[in-house]
């Protein structure tokens, strides 16, 4: 009886073992995937904005909820030069823009007209592929020697499919050039052929896609663990029951 209870004790802590190895392996497998993180970050997480575009007809061309942070370097009245953080604020934001049958543009201007930033979309009518190729910002802070502007026509993000919107629940950066570089958060964005002014199905991206077999992964190893401490137990009931029977 001892013997037998000392190996079933052996295989629960075994298992344990096995358990807290595979939590530490998912958290560090979190620690060391891609960080889009901008250094020098100041403000918590923006509150997720919900933005649309209207065209000639009436009905939403454009539609995207974001939370957006900007990553600004500027010369400052206070330094030469700082980092500066800021959340786009949706309540204090209004979007408007325009869409044709193979461009769209966002434009996103504060309430106080001293930031305003535009996004713009293409599609490649061959392929029925749609992507972010361009933004800019102009801003005009109380501690800025002078207005900033910052422009980038050659960009490739957010790449969709026509009918489809894109999705991306995991922090991703969006580099414009090197004064201005932008983190989307919550993002999911769709700029051509909306049905009834609603997102199509999401195509996720590849972080998002990541993290989900991650999940799949500690999951399935989690499972296939607790499987072996069931049958651990069975076996170790067993020889007991055989071991009474015995005497």
């Amino acid at each position: 009886m001892t013997t037998t209870g000392g190996v079933h004790t052996r295989w629960l802590t075994f298992t344990l073992h096995l358990v807290l190895a595979a939590i530490a392996a998912h958290q560090g497998l979190a620690t060391v995937a891609p960080s889009t993180e901008a250094p020098h970050k100041e403000p918590g997480r923006p509150l997720t904005g919900h933005y649309q575009v209207t065209g000639t007809n009436g009905s939403v061309c454009l539609l995207a909820y974001m939370g957006l942070q900007l990553n600004i370097t500027f010369n400052s009245t206070s330094s030469n030069q700082t980092v500066h953080v800021v959340n786009l604020e949706p309540n204090a934001t209004k979007a408007s823009g325009s869409c044709d049958s193979d461009s769209a543009m966002l434009r996103l201007l504060t309430d106080a007209n001293t930031t305003n930033l535009t996004f713009f979309f293409m599609l490649n009518a061959t392929s029925n592929k749609y992507h972010l190729s361009g933004i800019s910002l102009s801003a005009d802070w109380p501690d800025m020697k002078g207005p900033f502007s910052a422009r980038n026509n050659s960009l490739d993000y957010l790449r969709g499919t026509l009918g489809f919107s894109y999705m991306c629940h995991e922090e991703q950066t969006l580099n414009v050039d090197q004064a201005l570089s932008i983190n989307t958060f919550q993002l999911q964005v769709q700029p051509f052929n909306l049905t009834q002014n609603k997102f199509g199905t999401a195509e996720h991206c590849q972080l998002d896609e990541d993290d989900m077999l991650i999940a799949i992964v500690v999951g399935a190893a989690l499972a296939g663990l607790v499987l072996i401490v069931l049958v651990a137990y069975l076996i170790g009931r067993r020889r007991s029951h055989a071991g009474y029977q015995s005497i």
